[in-house]
């Protein structure tokens, strides 16, 4: 097979999704629906938690963060996707596939640490209700949200400096439809025992490490609604925590279905459902938990409505 060295690299072939041509149109139409349904979504969040001053908490602070990261998360890889599936073509140049491992990276990492964040506000909010307010004051969540944003830049970072000191590439075609930073290095003939090193380490840093956070805030919510069980107890608790358990559940069980669920067969077809599963499908369902299953975005929601339709 063929030699690439860096400097000759300029970029790299996407073969895409593991669909038969004919069968292109529909799922371009289909992709494209998603992912506006996701901008449109995320974007509306944010609209309501800005214009209604009660969602002004520490709750709908993280989670208009949360949208942001999605929409930008989405808009990562889905676009350069649906127009390489317009236009039949399969490049993307070195600078835009380096590019797209840091920003994948980044905003993966920023959902981990926002959901974090929202376990322990929920944390505080069930198990210390009369402290809430000192607690999660306006500087904590400021900086909850700042240290999400410096750590995971800092180890996207890392990651996409590392993997652009590789001297040579055997082949220049990813088995992807997008710049997926394990891909990369399985078509690296030099020595990427580093990266495979610091991906283990810095991965149980940013991934497990706010998995097991988020267990232990939920087993000591557990703890407190048992220690007092009541109909109405239980059911403020599954109002409170419901929608984020959600979103937890399907962020991680993706993320468990990569890494740690062993494929079928050789192919590379289960990696790449599983990326249009966090990449497209999860942030396109987060608005839609956060608002069917919300009492306060959908009251936020009607007054925008009722604002519009019957103005003062």
């Amino acid at each position: 097979m063929r030699r690439y060295n860096e400097s000759s690299i300029s970029e790299f072939l996407l073969l895409g999704l593991p669909i038969r041509p004919e069968q292109q149109g529909v799922y371009y139409a289909l992709f494209l629906v998603m992912y506006l349904t996701t901008v449109l979504g995320n974007l509306l969040i944010i609209l309501l938690i800005r214009l209604d001053s009660r969602l002004h908490t520490p709750m709908y602070f993280f989670l208009s963060h949360l949208a942001f990261s999605d929409v930008s998360f989405s808009s990562v890889t889905v676009p350069k996707m649906l127009m390489n599936m317009l236009t039949q073509s399969q490049s993307i140049s070195y600078t835009e596939c380096i590019s797209q491992v840091y920003f994948f990276l980044m905003f993966a990492d920023i959902d981990s640490f926002l959901l974090t964040s929202m376990a322990y506000d929920r944390y505080v909010a069930i198990c210390h209700p009369l402290r809430y307010t000192t607690i999660m004051n306006p500087k904590l969540c400021l900086l909850l949200v700042i240290l999400s944003w410096v750590l995971s830049s800092a180890n996207s970072l890392l990651h996409t400096l590392l993997l652009t000191q590789l001297s040579s590439f055997r082949d220049n075609t990813l088995h992807h439809f997008f710049c997926d930073l394990s891909a990369l290095l399985k078509l690296s003939s030099s020595d990427t025992t580093v990266n495979e090193l610091v991906i283990l380490v810095v991965g149980s840093v940013v991934i497990t490490l706010p998995f097991i956070c988020i267990l232990v805030s939920y087993g000591y919510i557990g703890a407190t609604i048992l220690r007092s069980p009541s109909i109405k107890g239980v059911c403020k608790a599954l109002s409170t925590c419901g929608s984020h358990l959600s979103v937890v559940s399907l962020y991680y069980g993706a993320i468990i279905g990569l890494y740690f669920v062993p494929s079928s067969n050789n192919t590379n077809d289960k990696d790449v459902i599983v990326s249009v599963m966090y990449s497209l499908v999860i942030p396109m369902l987060n608005p839609f938990i956060y608002s069917l299953r919300n009492r306060d975005m959908k009251g936020a929601l009607s007054n925008i409505f009722h604002r519009e339709t019957f103005p003062t």
